[in-house]
């Protein structure tokens, strides 16, 4: 089965439940007043994140997730 793609509205509130989960309430507001802050190099962490892995390690990683999620 195929999942909708999800709206704006949908992506914010679960971005933001997500970040409550992993971070707590806290900490995920003090990481989205960063992000407004601060200049975000997102390359630079994108690159971090994705170093010593391949792009098909990144991709079947990604389709994991998503097949999980189906």
């Amino acid at each position: 089965m195929k999942r909708k793609k999800m709206d704006d509205a949908e992506i914010k509130f679960r971005g933001i439940d997500a970040l409550n989960k992993i971070l707590g309430p806290t900490d995920a507001l003090r990481f989205l007043a960063l992000l407004h802050r601060d200049p975000t190099d997102y390359v630079e962490i994108s690159r971090s994140l994705y170093e010593g892995q391949s792009i098909d390690e990144i991709f079947a990683r990604a389709a994991a997730r998503q097949a999980r999620r189906a």
